[in-house]
């Protein structure tokens, strides 16, 4: 077997050695099966690398009293982590399961470093009792071409969040659910004339980088009834793409909205937080990550002890009511990790057994020890949320509705595409000359014309 000879590459050739060594039946018929993630007990994602090493290998193995379960923590920059995954893979060796970031499924399925679920595991895969607990568009996270790679490990939403303080002084309702785009730009007028500085916030320009893409234009183009890449193809400049520019333009075009300098600042995202939870900001699209983590009344970044008084949240709405994709009224993006099956296994059951107890309930609520976060199991949201109602809404409302970037290896330089159209909407430029600057730019990144829609 060869092994690239690159000396940043031994790592791969120590796991090589590990595994090959390891993954087979062994002496008295018992197996050993390897865990790997991009986690590790005292640096990257500590508290994933202890779950692994003091709940799952010893509860696992309490039940599979044949089975030796091995973790090969990891504690590197995600992409080095995801070439030292794809050797593995390319070479037919690594870990039994593996996680993966869900923007790599779809790159690694193309290239053949994984398979679908029931091709490596079996039969027992589909008879799995937690796929009626994942809602079908939260497993869209696993999902490629249709066929369902890998298991989601959580997952998040995109929402409107807005000051209940400043809706009050501008005439707004407290309890706010805009049914289209309109009205979001209608309740900023109605904000502005209020004196609130800036009504509006959503990410827009290359400073704000993925957010941008992720809270501002895809959940938009999902209003608009598309996705960024379906049926093979690339959404070029399509009416749907125009709409969502339009939007920014509405927002950042002179009218006053939103604070065209704030999407150019390299700090614009964090200082956008720091405004929200100052009151200067009235409405803003981010995802549950806002509230938990950076509004939090404790320890968040940036600390709004009124939180839960002043903060209300909502759905984001289509273009017009059923405008959405797959006809809906209102849309959302989500992201999160997944765990897939290494199609090289030398125990694909048991290493199925491994991921679907991996994923089972006992485990979900384990690995959130107490945390209020949204999991991909309803069971376990309705257990651990009820609490904590806006992500009880997010687990309720907005993850039946999500959708999820392309894992595709272009899909990175697209993202830029996208940032870098709303850029010159907010810069001066027309919806329709961003459009056609962004599809001229597209075509050189996925191969032509004729990879690319609309």
């Amino acid at each position: 077997m060869r092994l690239p000879s690159r000396p940043a590459l031994v790592a791969a050739a120590a796991v090589l050695a590990l595994t090959s060594c390891g993954s087979g039946t062994q002496s008295g018929g018992s197996i050993t099966l390897t865990i790997t993630a991009n986690s590790i007990e005292g640096g990257k994602n500590s508290e994933s690398a202890a779950w692994i090493k003091k709940w799952v290998i010893p509860e696992f193995e309490k039940t599979h009293q044949n089975v030796k379960v091995l973790f090969q923590g990891n504690g590197v920059d995600d992409e080095q982590y995801k070439t030292k995954i794809a050797l593995d893979l390319k070479s037919r060796t690594g870990a039994d399961v593996i996680d993966l970031d869900g923007i790599w499924v779809g790159e690694f399925a193309q290239a053949g470093y994984i398979k679908p679920l029931t091709e490596v595991g079996g039969a027992g895969v589909e008879q799995w009792e937690g796929w009626s607990q994942i809602p079908q568009a939260v497993q869209g996270l696993g999902i490629f071409d249709g066929k369902k790679y890998g298991l989601p490990q959580g997952t998040d939403g995109r929402v409107l969040f807005y000051n209940k303080a400043l809706f009050r002084k501008a005439g707004l309702p407290e309890t706010w659910q805009p049914t289209s785009w309109q009205q979001i730009i209608d309740a900023g007028v109605k904000l502005k004339a209020a004196g609130v500085p800036t009504p509006l916030q959503i990410d827009a320009g290359t400073a704000m980088g993925e957010a941008t893409t992720m809270q501002g234009v895809l959940p938009l183009l999902a209003g608009a009834g598309a996705e960024i890449y379906a049926s093979g193809k690339w959404t070029g400049a399509s009416q749907a793409v125009k709409d969502v520019l339009g939007f920014y333009q509405q927002v950042y075009g002179g009218s006053g909205l939103g604070d065209p300098k704030l999407q150019q600042e390299a700090k614009g995202r964090d200082k956008s937080f720091a405004q929200f939870a100052a009151g200067k900001i009235a409405i803003l699209a981010e995802s549950d990550y806002f509230w938990r983590s950076v509004i939090e009344p404790k320890a968040g970044v940036a600390p709004m002890p009124d939180r839960d008084q002043v903060v209300g949240y909502a759905k984001i709405p289509a273009r017009q009511p059923g405008g959405g994709i797959r006809g809906q009224d209102f849309v959302s993006m989500s992201g999160g990790a997944v765990r897939v099956l290494n199609p090289f296994s030398k125990n694909p059951k048991a290493a199925w057994e491994l991921l679907a107890f991996m994923h089972s309930a006992a485990a979900t609520k384990s690995q959130l020890a107490g945390q209020a976060r949204v999991s991909a199991r309803t069971d376990v949201n309705e257990e651990v949320l009820s609490a904590d109602p806006m992500l009880k809404f997010v687990a309720d409302e907005v993850l039946p509705i999500t959708a999820y970037r392309p894992g595709l290896a272009v899909y990175p330089q697209v993202s830029t595409a996208l940032q870098e159209a709303t850029a010159a909407v907010v810069a001066g430029k027309s919806a329709d000359e961003a459009a056609a600057a962004y599809r001229s730019k597209l075509e050189g990144l996925v191969g032509g014309a004729a990879n690319v829609g609309g």
